[in-house]
């Protein structure tokens, strides 16, 4: 059945110079796994297709129940010399949470 992220995981986001930062975290431990194998770097990439203009990093914290990514050239040029709207990359994370993924039936 096809959910959005946010039914199952809370994000956090923010700017690391001209990169966004993007914390996804499941609210149970059994939803970690779905969120480990769903949210790829080239599923991240695609999904932020036209907004990240470079490489998507991932980095898994399975303690955490958490994915972190790193999306390169995202912030025209960071915060204080960007014209973007969002030049700190805090609608990064909402804009994900709206993903929508497939998990299979009774997950929530």
């Amino acid at each position: 059945m096809k959910i959005t992220l946010a039914q199952i995981a809370h994000a956090r986001s923010g700017d690391k110079g001209d990169a966004a930062n993007c914390g996804v975290i499941a609210f149970k431990e059994e939803w970690y796994p779905i969120i480990r194998d769903v949210l790829t770097t080239e599923r991240v990439k695609t999904y932020f297709e036209g907004v990240c203009l470079g490489p998507v990093e991932r980095f898994e914290m399975p303690n955490l129940w958490a994915i972190n990514f790193v999306l390169h050239n995202t912030l025209g040029g960071g915060g204080t010399v960007s014209l973007k709207l969002d030049a700190q990359g805090k609608t990064i994370a909402s804009a994900m949470m709206m993903m929508e993924i497939d998990v299979p039936n009774g997950t929530v």
